[in-house]
């Protein structure tokens, strides 16, 4: 790959993220509410994920475009879970249909579906607690053995 496509993924944000982006805009707008926070804190992810404001944008325009990838990388992976739990509880309650959309998702990416509920619980209480997704997921790690 030529380092003029590998600075063009990084522009645009590369498939996953957009795939991210469209996760968790579906993720905010599953309630049928959209909040200010729940858009802040996608500009927040947006932009670590090197997507700009516009991009995001046109990725929630165009959201059916965008395939579903699960992220190669464990941490990536568990990255994305962390913040579609964070955008499930951002607004400080958690609607029916999030808490199956966050189970979905978390089945998809490869967690097993009998310790689920238990993770998105376990991610849930160290985001309110202040926990950054670097110490959630140490502790995700003892929690699975």
């Amino acid at each position: 790959m030529k380092m003029s496509d590998l600075l063009g993924l990084f522009n645009q944000g590369s498939a996953t993220a957009k795939s991210h982006m469209k996760n968790l805009i579906e993720m905010a707008a599953v309630d049928g509410q959209f909040h200010d926070t729940e858009y802040d804190l996608l500009k927040d992810i947006a932009r670590r994920n090197g997507i700009s404001e516009g991009k995001l944008k046109e990725i929630r325009s165009n959201a059916g475009g965008i395939q579903f990838e699960v992220p190669a990388d464990p941490k990536v992976k568990f990255q994305q879970l962390y913040d579609l739990v964070h955008m499930m509880s951002i607004d400080k309650s958690v609607h029916a249909e999030e808490a199956k959309l966050c189970n979905l998702f978390a089945i998809k990416f490869g967690y097993k579906r009998e310790i689920v509920g238990e993770l998105i619980n376990t991610v849930r209480g160290n985001i309110q607690n202040g926990q950054s997704v670097t110490e959630t997921m140490k502790r995700v790690q003892m929690m699975l053995g």
